[in-house]
């Protein structure tokens, strides 16, 4: 792995190159995001006529195969030994799984019912796993820098954002330029790029970017490894405030497009909205791992977490007509969320530094699996709640207008919902313990013991 010269604390630095490689592979799976979230539930309710609860019910069921899959990839993914690594093999093999399960999400047939939305749903979720576990897990052993941690997961975040973007402005050139557009027209757009995308990203990044040579293996049994997990708190207090947070961003998510249609009246113009919202996103990456720098990264995140619930109450004094008026939440909602990917990311590579010292092995995978749980399924209970919350207040989403009683819970749901889970994130995160001066104390000990006991060669 290319290295450049040292920083303050004496550590060796990485090169931009091998920072920039790194970050590629996040570009697809995150342009996938968003049609995944946004756009999916909309189309197979709206445009393919599936039922809402049922389809709500598939997006939840289909994640629990995750309980399994995910601890298991992230401790087999420890224990790999080749000489390409733990991490890329795994990252390579993701590949071809997601390029057939990404084109057949997005490019339905017209007949597409249930079961091929649970079955392909599920082949894609494993697929996933395969490449997002180690490949976070890499992240957290390229460097052992405090603020360099959150350089690494910045530019992966900034990375996938662009990624979100293009799935967005690629559509919307589409629609403004041709008149082609729409929920089934933006994902069959997505679905045909990432068919060229996700095998070029993952190949570069895999080519491209080493892997540390050396490490502890994880040799503890599986249930005495998860114990020393969830007895380690700054993991469980980080994870807690994770999961509200993207419950509270994956309400927002699901609720959008059917806000702008049914609240707004705007069916085609979503895809502006979702645009200015990813363009904010970009940009406030840098700006929240600046202010990391300044106030340290958990409250730079409890920051996140205040601008956001501030700005989504004003959702409900908008109505017909009010398209433009939704601008200012949106770049409020939009810069907000640059720092939900960057820094927990960041974050969860010094507390697997706390486990490190605890267990006295290198067992980042099992930590990423855990997190990889949580995060998809504050995404599907979302998702789930979000559906179920539309069928309870008897929203139809196959019809161009709802009622003034639906429309009001709609309106409730979005705006005050999600605020709720960001400021309960908020108070979670306030007593995170993990500082920099406490991370390189951990640091300092580590190395400190390795010099004594060196690690066990890969």
């Amino acid at each position: 792995m290319s290295q450049r010269g040292g920083g303050a604390s004496g550590e060796p630095r990485l090169s931009r190159r091998s920072i920039f490689f790194y970050g590629l592979a996040d570009l697809p799976v995150m342009m996938a995001v968003t049609p995944l979230i946004v756009f999916l539930p909309n189309y197979y309710t709206s445009d393919l006529k599936l039922d809402l609860a049922a389809v709500a019910n598939v997006i939840l069921v289909t994640r629990l195969l995750d309980l399994l899959i995910d601890p298991l990839i992230g401790r087999l993914s420890d224990m790999t030994r080749s000489r390409w690594g733990r991490r890329r093999p795994w990252v390579l093999a993701s590949a071809p799984i997601l390029t057939l399960c990404f084109y057949r999400l997005f490019v339905p047939p017209a007949d597409a019912g249930l079961w091929y939305l649970a079955g392909w749903m599920m082949a894609m979720w494993i697929g996933w796993s395969m490449l997002l576990i180690p490949y976070y897990a890499w992240a957290a052993e390229l460097t052992p820098n405090y603020h360099e941690r959150s350089v690494v997961t910045g530019w992966r975040s900034m990375v996938g954002v662009i990624g979100q973007l293009l799935a967005q402005v690629l559509p919307a050139v589409a629609l403004a330029g041709f008149g082609y557009g729409g929920t089934g027209e933006t994902m069959r757009m997505v679905g045909y790029m990432l068919l060229a995308l996700v095998p070029l990203c993952v190949l570069l990044t895999v080519t491209q970017v080493g892997e540390r040579r050396h490490f502890v293996r994880s040799v503890l049994p599986v249930g005495r490894g998860l114990r020393l997990m969830w007895t380690n708190g700054p993991f469980v207090r980080l994870v807690l405030a994770f999961l509200l947070s993207f419950m509270a961003l994956g309400l927002v998510s699901t609720l959008f497009l059917y806000y702008v249609r049914q609240v707004v009246q705007e069916p085609k113009a979503g895809i502006y909205m979702l645009t200015v919202v990813y363009v904010c996103n970009l940009l406030g990456v840098p700006l929240w791992v600046w202010l990391s720098r300044r106030i340290g990264k958990h409250r730079a995140w409890i920051a996140s977490f205040v601008l956001i619930s501030v700005a989504l109450p004003f959702y409900m004094l908008l109505g017909p007509g009010d398209f433009w008026w939704m601008v200012p939440v949106s770049i409020a909602a939009g810069t907000a969320a640059g720092a939900f990917a960057a820094l927990p990311n960041s974050m969860k590579a010094d507390v697997i530094d706390y486990d490190a010292l605890r267990s006295g092995e290198d067992r980042a995978a099992i930590y990423f699996s855990v997190w990889s749980v949580v995060q998809k399924a504050s995404v599907s209970l979302s998702s789930w709640l979000a559906l179920m919350g539309l069928a309870w207040v008897g929203l139809d989403p196959k019809v161009t207008t709802n009622g003034p009683d639906e429309i009001l819970g709609l309106k409730l749901m979005i705006s005050f919902g999600p605020s709720a889970l960001f400021l309960a994130a908020a108070v979670i995160a306030w007593r995170y313990p993990i500082t920099e001066a406490a991370q390189a104390e951990m640091r300092a000990e580590l190395d400190r013991r390795r010099a004594v006991s060196p690690s066990l060669a890969e």
